[in-house]
């Protein structure tokens, strides 16, 4: 569940204080379990909320669309046997997203939220939250580029 909180706020100390505060809300909510999914899946969903209450505590969410410019002529790099990237590397490389994007891309890509959910819960509109993957996929896709060719 660290890693979880690690992919929202860039600081081990803020994770672990968003780790920390979320499982004391685990074992206070624990009698609401209803068990009609997953406890991991439950956990899961209570620290994503506690690291994203930590990183608005911490640092405040600039979604502007204007933040960077639209991805242009991005060359599409086939995936690669060889180029496996440690998980603290893919971790590196998401904490260089700016602090929107990354929590755009986390919540859509590894924590599997929908763009009307992401919405409400950033209080962002769908469209935002869209192009905020969007450019946060680009990103990324540039950063590991320039790995593979300096790697």
């Amino acid at each position: 569940m660290l890693t979880v909180c690690r992919r929202y706020l860039k600081r081990p100390e803020d994770a672990e204080e968003a780790l920390l505060l979320g499982f004391a809300k685990v074992f206070r909510a624990l009698p609401t379990f209803r068990q009609q999914g997953s406890f991991e899946g439950w956990i899961r969903r209570i620290m994503v909320n506690e690291a994203l209450m930590e990183l608005r505590r911490r640092e405040p969410l600039h979604l502007s669309l204007e933040d960077f410019a639209q991805p242009e002529n991005l060359a599409s790099t086939p995936a690669t046997a060889d180029m496996q990237l440690q998980a603290e590397e893919l971790l590196a490389l998401l904490q260089e997203l700016p602090t929107g994007y990354r929590t755009v891309f986390n919540l859509y890509a590894l924590e599997g939220y929908s763009h009307p959910e992401i919405a409400e819960l950033l209080g962002i509109s769908e469209g935002t939250s869209k192009s905020q993957l969007s450019k946060a996929r680009a990103m990324l896709q540039r950063k590991l580029e320039l790995l593979m060719v300096s790697g």
